[in-house]
């Protein structure tokens, strides 16, 4: 698959998911900007070694072209100026994917409302749901400008799946359940420009935090099953990537519009594997998980 010529903006990329995305449109040889919040010498709130500017380098080694931009996109301004400089820059967008969280230290397991911390919670919304709509807002305008663009908002589980299973706290869950509809939403909007929507969660994503509470790397990660068995169906940030990328390429995207999908799902029709050649499916397995008493959440799938 190519992407030669398309132009993407992967909001939320410093690490995990975001990053794997990136890499793979830039693999596939898209220009990508990548922004996020934590730049060499400046990192946000998480105090994580990952910026903004590894990731475009990674883009960029890949055969892509990738542009580090910093950008808070809780703040409306700061957004729209990153949209007035793609459309200078590129005159077009053709892929937008929202991926934006920081969420991870804010939500408290199995809390209801009255017990978990009540300015973490509204925070984590305006994370995790805010930051879309501002993304949107300000993004799409240039990306209808030419039909066949594709809006991706990545989240944590499938509609089925959350549709009857609670997710950690009534913040979490909201935040959640949330962008799938909004990715619902969008799609009945862009349809008419020629334009495709679809909300996408990766499986247990072996991420950089995902790694560290393990307490392994990605070279060693299958010693980790040794006290957690079911790990073994966990996958890199590369594979959701190249579920986008995949999805980008197609010509028929459009089949997908207002879809929940995953990236173990789309490896399947697509035939992508991740890096190591397998081809994990985890949300076909975790109501198994459950039943065999390892709460899906406590996996920590996203």
């Amino acid at each position: 698959m190519t992407l030669q010529g398309k132009v993407a903006l992967v909001a939320g990329a410093t690490r995990g998911a975001g990053r794997g995305i990136a890499v793979e449109l830039g693999a596939a040889g898209a220009t990508v900007y990548v922004t996020g919040r934590s730049t060499r010498g400046n990192p946000s709130e998480y105090a994580r070694p990952e910026t903004i500017e590894e990731t475009a380098e990674l883009v960029t080694a890949l055969g892509g072209k990738g542009i580090a931009v910093q950008v808070d996109h809780l703040i409306s301004q700061d957004v729209g100026k990153l949209i007035d400089r793609i459309r200078a820059e590129q005159g077009r967008l053709d892929i937008l994917v929202n991926d934006i969280w920081g969420g991870e230290k804010l939500f408290e397991w199995n809390k209801p409302v009255w017990e978990h911390n009540l300015d973490n919670g509204l925070r984590m919304l305006k994370l995790g749901i805010d930051t879309h709509l501002i993304t949107a807002h300000h993004a799409l305008p240039l990306m209808i400008e030419r039909p066949g663009g594709l809006l991706v908002e990545v989240t944590d589980g499938t509609a089925e799946y959350n549709a009857d299973h609670y997710r950690l706290s009534p913040f979490y869950d909201l935040a959640k359940v949330s962008v799938t509809r909004m990715a619902w939403a969008h799609a009945k909007d862009l349809a008419a420009h020629g334009a495709t929507s679809v909300s996408l969660t990766p499986g247990w994503l072996r991420s950089e935090m995902m790694l560290e509470a393990f307490g392994v790397t990605e070279e060693n990660w299958r010693e980790a099953t040794a006290k957690v068995p079911q790990f073994v169906i966990s996958e890199t940030p590369r594979f959701i990537g190249r579920a986008i990328a995949a999805l980008a390429a197609d010509p028929d995207r459009s089949r997908w519009n207002g879809q929940s999908l995953s990236s173990g799902g789309l490896a399947q029709i697509y035939g992508f594997t991740d890096v190591d050649g397998s081809r994990p499916d985890a949300w076909r397995y975790v109501p198994e998980i459950q039943d065999a008493g390892k709460p899906a959440d406590a996996a920590g799938y996203r």
